[in-house]
């Protein structure tokens, strides 16, 4: 490789990033994301949507889980 391509790599790397400016969901404030998150978790449970594990099922899933890494520890 020649010199010129050397310094134009080392240029471009030294560039720093443009950050993005947040825009609806992102740039509301924490509590307010909360709320709406919940009223779609509720309306999931009242049409029915929404799936709530038994212990049983639960209990095969982490057995499931467990068995496939061979270990215990979470991912």
């Amino acid at each position: 490789m020649d010199s010129q391509t050397n310094h134009d790599n080392a240029d471009t790397s030294t560039k720093s990033p443009q950050k993005k400016s947040l825009r609806g969901f992102a740039a509301m404030d924490p509590q307010r994301q909360r709320e709406i998150a919940s009223l779609g978790g509720r309306a999931a449970h009242q049409s029915g949507h929404a799936h709530e594990f038994t212990s049983e099922e639960a209990r095969a899933a982490g057995k499931k889980r467990h068995a496939r890494t061979g270990d215990s520890s979470p991912r």
